[in-house]
């Protein structure tokens, strides 16, 4: 388990709220509906699932519990009587027919063993019930791994890395399909969407780095850190220059999936 700070991820999140709301757009909720957010974090797409349903009900769930307890206290069920949050692992969803949809956006790559994420989901839905996801896929922030091995090589840092394992699950259609179908879902799309990620500079890029990139920093002392960060943004700026302006710009990929589940 990671340590989230959920105040800093709220102030650093904008492009993946950007990209939640995008999809959210294609959910098409008529008003009534019952939805599950996995991942909801600091509750503002959570939030917005409820008012796109305002007489049926958004739940988010997370597994960090600053992010919970931060989106209860920014939308409390006096002001928000249709939307509630829940500390709970995207891997142990445990209800029974009781949503109409699923959704997720930038949460299912911290989970490497998808099979009982997707056994949940299928779980909880209605007949019929709709699950539409987003995640880091194949090939996702490429420059940025390529600026952390880069700097985990240093003997600076090599220490702090011994035994250390890829942490994210970042899939392509080939691998997701099959679990999907095997579950009874039937698949509507699926598919790698690139995404441009930007940074107003290097404090920008440093902040995303501390607040979403914890299985690396959180290897280190926490003393150590910030020196840590600067060494990678460095190490990026090598990798991938800035532009004249000093933004930083990077490639994404989201793997994008909405299906249905089968009767």
């Amino acid at each position: 388990m990671y340590q989230w700070d959920a105040r800093e991820y709220r102030d650093s999140s904008s492009n993946q709220k950007r990209w939640a709301l995008e999809l959210l757009a294609r959910l098409e909720l008529q008003g009534g509906e019952r939805v599950l957010d996995i991942g909801c974090g600091d509750g503002e797409i959570t939030a917005a699932i409820a008012r796109m349903a305002p007489r049926g009900f958004a739940l988010g769930i997370d597994s960090s519990e600053d992010m919970v307890e931060l989106a209860s206290r920014q939308y409390p069920p006096d002001r928000c009587p249709n939307l509630g949050f829940l500390l709970k692992d995207a891997r142990e969803i445990d209800f029974t027919g009781e949503f109409d949809a699923v959704f997720s956006s930038a949460c299912l790559h911290w989970v490497k063993d998808h099979q009982p994420v997707l056994s949940g989901v299928r779980r909880c839905l209605k007949p019929g019930g709709r699950v539409l996801l987003q995640m880091g896929g194949r090939g996702n922030a490429a420059t940025v791994l390529a600026a952390m091995e880069e700097v985990l090589r240093l003997p600076r840092w090599a220490g702090h890395f011994e035994g250390f394992d890829f942490p994210y699950g970042f899939y392509g259609p080939e691998e997701y399909r099959p679990w999907l179908e095997s579950r009874g879902f039937r698949v509507l799309r699926l598919e790698l969407v690139p995404r441009e990620m930007r940074h107003h500079g290097g404090s920008d890029f440093a902040a995303w780095l501390r607040t979403t990139w914890l299985p690396y920093t959180q290897r280190v002392p926490e003393s150590l850190r910030e020196s840590f960060i600067a060494e990678v943004v460095a190490a990026h700026a090598r990798v991938k220059p800035p532009e004249a302006d000093g933004s930083v710009r990077f490639d994404m990929v989201r793997l994008e999936v909405d299906a249905l589940k089968g009767d």
